[in-house]
């Protein structure tokens, strides 16, 4: 009888002392894995809850005050502090020169004519938004982190409707994101560009694969259409010829490409973990839907940075659940 009731003492005990088994479908690097950190930090049972919560690739701490802040905190600090807003600050300074260089370097070689102005125009609409999302594992675990990361944008949208009202001039800009080279272009596919960007920085962040295929699809996918279309387009399609075979196939095959590797490279981070056969499905699905919607002839009443990212939100979250 004693010798059962200290066996009962002891397999508890042996329990809670037990290193908690990873989950199968959970994901952290080399680095960071739980078995890893200092035995100062409290980690989460529940890896899932524990990264999406308190990890980042590029910042973590502990978490100083009561020791039931810190248990219930995981040892992290979720909502930021001087730190992390200095970090915020300085990694939103950065990419705002970022972009402002990649435009000022395509208005540059398009006024050499070392690259058409079209096309020019093109590769800024693929190149800004892919390097902007691709920016965001550089800012802190805070929850304001996405804030500061859509002012960027919003500091280009501002500056769109300064230009596009007419109240400064900016000749650079304006032959560089526009199609006919008049200030009011500025108002419409432009701005509706940068607005996905915030859109998809505040709802979705690098925790959702939904924003990451919507930029994905909007940048890489429709911007090589036209690249594409323009050059290679000589069949057109029958219920659009505005639209050719050529270009509407280069969007499917290069937004689920370019889809597919901001996901990797997100998932490769620890910011989400992914089935892959399944998400190349689901990725090619969103990616079908968005190519249909950009082929219809509906440009004139709704602009394709508008209906392409709606399209790839809408098919995107009801594919990934989110």
């Amino acid at each position: 009888m004693q010798a059962c009731a200290t066996m009962s003492i002891v397999l508890p005990t042996v329990a809670a002392v037990a290193p908690v088994t990873r989950h199968p479908h959970s994901v952290l690097p080399r680095h960071l894995r739980l078995s890893n950190l200092p035995p100062s930090f409290t980690a989460t049972t529940h890896t899932r809850t524990f990264r999406g919560r308190f990890f980042s690739p590029f910042n973590f701490r502990p978490v100083s005050g009561p020791e039931k802040a810190t248990a219930e905190l995981g040892g992290f600090d979720v909502i930021g502090d001087g730190g992390s807003m200095l970090q915020d600050a300085g990694a939103t300074a950065l990419v705002i020169a970022g972009a402002y260089t990649l435009v000022s370097t395509f208005d540059f070689l398009s006024e050499r004519k070392l690259i058409e102005q079209n096309l020019s125009r093109k590769l800024v609409h693929i190149l800004s938004g892919l390097l902007f999302m691709a920016s965001w594992p550089i800012f802190s675990t805070s929850g304001w982190a996405r804030y500061f990361a859509s002012v960027v944008p919003l500091t280009h949208c501002l500056r769109l409707v300064i230009h596009g009202l007419s109240f400064a001039t900016d000749e650079g800009l304006i032959k560089s994101v526009t199609r006919e080279g008049r200030p009011e272009e500025l108002l419409r596919g432009p701005l509706y560009y940068v607005l996905v960007l915030i859109l998809s920085a505040v709802l979705f962040w690098r925790e959702s694969p939904v924003g990451v295929i919507s930029v994905a699809i909007m940048c890489g996918g429709d911007g090589i259409a036209d690249i594409v279309g323009r050059r290679f387009g000589s069949t057109k399609i029958p219920y659009n010829k505005q639209k050719s075979w050529a270009g509407s196939l280069s969007m499917f095959v290069l937004g689920s490409l370019v889809s597919i590797g901001m996901l990797y490279y997100f998932s490769a981070l620890g910011y989400f973990h992914l089935d892959w056969v399944s998400t190349v499905g689901k990725v090619a699905l969103v990616s079908l839907v968005a190519t249909l919607v950009e082929s219809l002839p509906i440009t004139g009443m709704v602009d394709d940075n508008i209906s392409v990212p709606l399209a790839s939100m809408i098919v995107a979250s009801l594919a990934f659940g989110y």
